[in-house]
């Protein structure tokens, strides 16, 4: 794993010298990525250069080194992932090549990728490769950069236009380390953001900066003669064609007989993850995804396979004695970590510069503290991330069909007035209300937080569609356009009821919208910079696009079924793990941020959210944003998920230093500070 950067200049009047001295300086912001070794490289005729921050997994000699020249001269690499089937694709190549031609420097995966350029041509070697990347390619011979990223987003990769200069990067820090950085907050961004606690793609949070789509490759014609434009990302695989065509192939044979080929599938993946040149283990949370992952290394591997965890003082969120039980049962070297209050306070103040963009999922925290663990004893770990979205794991997917039915039955009125008589206690005070009521309670009903469940149900009992009660879920904020001055909300694919596969169930629906959107935002931000923030490499078998591909072939039926979801990948993992070891309610990767707010966190808080602050940074509306603070610290709402998406906002923003940028001349403008008009956008 690594970090990449670099720059065009399209006024081709910066030196060598000075080309290579920015180039370092993007890549430099970069080291936690890349900690073994610096590369960079020019061609100052073509006004182009490109860096490289390494972190040695395949190929630990100076062969592996980047930026990489191809042989023949014409192409120059910088790379950032790992291409798992390289052996294979390796030995394809020395078939089609000369006796002359397939001589190798060494025995890296970017030098297979880099031939495969070369001898195939770009769309049809990624077309080939099996992998998590982001790459930036210099075709010499046509004057082209190529920007290319995964499938299903795992690396990152922004880009855009400063000026004359076209930057990219890992991270949103490499190009502002470039001298022609102008970057100003876009609100339309912030808007999306404060919806739903992360950016979703291509939008980053400065203006005229994008985040390139999974699945897609740019293309950039540099001649001297070329328009200065930016071009359209097109895609080399997509999630929607993959879907559709699962629809018209579906899986017709027994529920034993799909068992077989999902576990001969994530074996494969498995197994190709589990190649490196460096200690390798897993993270373990005892779950279904995590567990099965580790089931099938272990299965693979002839000696005990290092196992991560970490676990909270706090019982109602510590699940490590469950990981501890899948351990002892598989045979693993099994490693865990009790995490403190105060572990996990004093990293906050550092999660602005970890993620460098505003970033609002809370399991941030525990997740690096479990990367910072697992990086004392490994370099790679493998993860059991984006099970839930290929295999129906979240419970929406389970009630909101069911839902959506029943309360369609009713005038909007009077689910509006449900919903009032909902809220009307506090989550705690229903949950006291159903503890004294357990006795003569159904068993359906005795289940744990029904206050909080209650609450979720009323904030969806006015939607007008069954789509609208998904975003309505995902959402944070419901209106996110009232609270940023100026603010308009950019078109999101959760409001296209053509974004996703037809003839499909609203389930299906929303395990699409959730791997196109969520997963890549949210999920796999979260751990490429939690992972990288400690210099570890994260791998994810699940993300194996024929993984992917065969999830879209199954029936619901075998993803939910009796209750629960992930129904058939249960199924493989009791083949190696029993059932009681595994069956329990879901619990997610929390931290008990609602008491945090309102006891140790409350003066960071509270600083943060002073209305006089943000009345003279000019981004967001104090008003609602102190209504959902006052009614937090009440006890009578639960806000802490949109209140933590503008708290992680506000300290980006104070770590960036943004607010010293803001325009000056508006700080009282027709719509609130700082927005003289809508859409005006701070420099």
């Amino acid at each position: 794993m690594c970090g990449i950067a670099g720059y065009l200049d399209f006024s081709r009047s910066t030196a060598p010298v000075a080309l290579l001295e920015r180039v370092a300086r993007m890549v430099g912001t970069l080291e936690e990525r890349g900690p073994d070794g610096r590369g960079h490289w020019c061609d100052a005729e073509a006004g182009v250069a490109l860096g490289h921050t390494r972190l040695a997994i395949l190929d630990l000699s100076r062969e592996g080194h980047q930026p990489m020249h191809s042989a023949c001269g014409r192409y120059v690499i910088t790379f950032n992932g790992e291409i798992y089937n390289f052996v294979e694709l390796r030995r394809e190549l020395e078939v089609v090549q000369a006796a002359g031609e397939s001589k190798w420097r060494g025995h890296s995966d970017t030098e297979v990728l880099l031939r495969g350029f070369a001898v195939w041509g770009v769309t049809r070697t990624l077309a080939k490769a099996v992998g998590m990347f982001a790459f930036a390619l210099w075709d010499g011979g046509e004057r082209r950069l190529y920007l290319g990223r995964d499938r299903l987003g795992e690396k990152p990769l922004y880009y855009g236009w400063q000026g004359e200069h076209f930057l990219f990067g890992s991270q949103l820090k490499a190009l502002r380390a470039h001298p022609a950085w102008r970057g100003g907050v876009s609100r339309a961004s912030l808007t999306a953001f404060l919806r739903f606690g992360y950016l979703p793609a291509p939008h980053s949070i400065y203006q005229d900066v994008l985040a390139l789509l999974p699945g897609t490759l740019l293309v950039l014609d540099c001649r001297p003669d070329a328009p200065r434009r930016l071009p359209e990302p097109h895609p080399y695989w997509s999630l929607l064609k993959a879907a559709e065509s699962g629809t018209n192939h579906l899986f017709r044979g027994s529920a034993e007989a799909a068992a077989e080929r999902l576990d001969t599938l994530l074996r494969r993946s498995v197994r190709q993850q589990m190649m490196a040149d460096v200690p390798l283990g897993a993270f373990l949370s005892g779950g279904v995804d995590s567990s099965t992952v580790v089931a099938l290394m272990q299965a693979q591997s002839g000696t005990p396979v290092r196992t991560f965890t970490i676990g909270f003082e706090d019982q109602g969120y510590n699940e490590a004695a469950y990981a501890s039980e899948v351990a002892r049962h598989l045979g693993t070297r099994h490693c865990e970590l009790m995490v403190t209050p105060r572990d996990a306070l004093e990293l906050i103040p550092r999660l602005p510069e970890l993620y460098d963009e505003p970033f609002a999922d809370a399991s941030q925290i525990p997740t690096h503290l479990l990367s910072r663990l697992t990086r004392r004893h490994v370099t790679v770990s493998l993860s059991g991330d984006g099970g839930d979205e290929l295999f129906g794991g979240y419970n929406r997917y389970l009630w909101v069909e069911e839902i959506w039915d029943r309360i369609a039955l009713f005038p909007k009125p009077l689910r509006r007035l449900a919903a009032r008589l909902a809220t009307a206690l506090s989550p705690a005070g229903w949950d006291r209300l159903f503890a004294r009521l357990e006795p003569v309670l159904p068993e359906r009903l005795r289940v744990p937080t029904p206050g909080g469940k209650l609450h979720k149900l009323a904030s969806v009992l006015d939607v007008d569609d069954p789509l609208g009660m998904y975003r309505r879920l995902v959402s944070q904020w419901t209106d996110p356009s009232r609270l940023v001055w100026g603010g308009r909300e950019p078109a999101a694919l959760v409001d296209d009821p053509a974004a996703g596969p037809a003839r499909r169930s609203l389930a299906e629906q929303m395990m699409f919208l959730d791997a196109l959107t969520y997963l890549p935002g949210d999920i796999l931000v979260k751990v490429d910079r939690a992972s990288m923030g400690a210099g570890l490499e994260s791998r994810t078998p699940f993300l194996d696009h024929r993984v992917v591909e065969f999830s879209w072939q199954l029936p619901l039926s075998f993803k939910l079924r009796g209750g629960e979801g992930k129904w058939l990948l249960r199924q493989v993992l009791y083949r190696y793990v029993p059932k009681e070891l595994i069956e329990r309610p879901k619990a997610g990767f929390a931290v008990p941020l609602e008491s945090w707010l309102r006891g140790p966190l409350r003066p960071w808080a509270e600083e943060l959210l002073d209305a006089r602050r943000m009345e003279e940074e000019g981004y967001l509306n104090p008003a609602p944003i102190r209504a959902a603070w006052r009614e937090h610290l009440s006890g009578r709402y639960n806000r802490q998920y949109p209140l933590w998406n503008v708290l992680m906002f506000q300290a980006w923003l104070e770590a960036q230093g943004a607010h010293e940028a803001h325009e000056a001349h508006g700080a009282h403008g027709a719509q609130g500070p700082g927005a003289a008009r809508v859409g005006e956008l701070p420099r």
